[in-house]
C-alpha cells in the first residue's frame, strides 16, 4: 500500500492581522465564547489568510476564493467535513463582523453551502468494557495519582461530561453530599450534572489525599496545576490499553457510552439531552440508533433458533 503524500504547506503569513485579533477579543468579551473556541476560530482565520498570501487579500476575499479554499481543504488536503464546516463558520462570523464594523460592504460567505456531514454512529463500549477500564490502574504510580485517575474516570462515566468540562472543574464545583457537579459547557453555558455513589466515593478518596495547591482545579497534574486536555487524554489512553479491551476508546467514547447505557436502561431522551448539555433533541436522538444496533447484536447472539445445527 503506497504511503499517502502530505500536501505541501501553505506559505507562512508573517504580517500581523489586527482585524483578526479585534474580532477574537470581541468574541471573547462580548459574546462570552470560551478561550478554546476563540483560539480555534482565530487559527482558522489565519489559515485562510495564509492560503491567500496577504492581509489585504484576506480582508478583500471574494466568494470564489472562499469556495476554492473549501475545495482545496476537502480535495488536496483531505480535511474532514466537520473541520471544513468549522473553518467556514469562522469565516462567516468574521466577515459579518467586518460588515458590522463597516470595514467592508458585503459578506463573501453568503450563500456558500457548508459540506454535509456524514451520519456516523458514535462508538460506544459495552458495560463490561467500561467496567474493565474503571477497574484498571497504571502500575508504578503512587496512591495520589492512582486515586486521581480513578476518580476522573468514574466521574467521566457517571456524568457524561466532556473532556474540557472534566479538566475545567474546580474543587468547589463538586457537591459530594448531593452528588452534583456544576460544569461550564459549550458556548460558556453552565449546567448541573449528577454522579453516582461509586463516583462520589472515588472523589472523596481522592480529595482526602489531593495535594495542597493554590490552583483550585479539581484534578491536578504532577506539577500541582490544572491538568491539560492532552494530559487527561494520555491518562485515559494508557488505562484503556492496560485494560485489554479490543476497541480503540477515547474520553469522548465514555460520554457516548454513558448516554447509550442510560437509554438502554430506561432513561428518556429529554433527560439525557439535559445531562449531556445538547442544545437540540435531534443531536441526542442519534443514541437511539446506537442502542438499536446494540439490541440487535444482543438478540442475534442470544436467540436459540440460530444456534441450532
Amino acid at each position: 500500500m503506497s504511503k499517502k503524500l502530505r500536501p505541501a504547506a501553505w506559505p507562512t503569513l508573517d504580517e500581523a492581522i489586527p482585524e483578526i485579533d479585534a474580532f477574537a477579543l470581541m468574541w471573547r468579551l462580548e459574546r462570552g465564547r470560551s478561550p478554546r473556541t476563540v483560539q480555534e476560530y482565530r487559527q482558522d482565520l489565519l489559515t485562510f489568510a495564509a492560503y491567500l498570501g496577504s492581509r489585504q487579500k484576506f480582508l478583500e476575499a471574494s466568494r470564489s476564493e472562499i469556495r476554492q479554499f473549501i475545495v482545496n481543504l476537502m480535495g488536496e488536503r483531505q480535511y474532514q467535513a466537520s473541520a471544513v464546516r468549522r473553518k467556514l463558520a469562522a469565516l462567516r462570523a468574521f466577515y459579518v463582523y467586518l460588515v458590522q464594523e463597516k470595514l467592508r460592504a458585503d459578506n463573501p460567505t453568503a450563500e456558500i453551502q457548508a459540506p454535509k456531514l456524514e451520519q456516523r454512529l458514535p462508538k460506544v463500549l459495552s458495560e463490561a468494557e467500561v467496567a474493565r477500564i474503571l477497574n484498571t490502574s497504571r502500575a508504578g504510580h503512587n496512591d495520589i495519582l492512582r486515586l486521581r485517575d480513578h476518580a476522573m474516570l468514574e466521574l467521566l462515566y457517571a456524568s457524561g461530561i466532556r473532556r474540557a468540562e472534566l479538566v475545567g472543574l474546580n474543587v468547589e464545583d463538586v457537591d459530594l453530599e448531593r452528588r452534583v457537579a456544576t460544569v461550564i459547557g459549550k458556548g460558556n453555558k453552565e449546567r448541573r450534572v449528577f454522579f453516582n455513589a461509586v463516583a462520589g466515593d472515588a472523589l472523596r478518596q481522592y480529595l482526602n489525599v489531593r495535594p495542597r495547591s493554590t490552583d483550585r482545579a479539581l484534578f491536578l497534574s504532577n506539577q500541582k496545576k490544572r491538568m491539560s486536555l492532552r494530559q487527561a487524554w494520555h491518562i485515559f489512553r494508557s488505562i484503556s490499553v492496560l485494560s485489554g479491551i479490543d476497541k480503540h476508546a477515547s474520553l469522548h467514547t465514555m460520554r457516548h457510552s454513558f448516554a447509550t447505557h442510560l437509554l438502554e436502561n430506561g432513561a428518556d431522551l429529554v433527560t439525557i439531552r439535559e445531562l449531556l448539555g445538547h442544545a437540540s433533541l435531534a443531536t441526542t436522538q442519534i443514541y437511539t440508533n446506537v442502542s438499536m444496533q446494540h439490541m440487535r447484536k444482543t438478540y442475534e447472539n442470544a436467540h436459540p433458533r440460530d444456534k441450532q445445527d
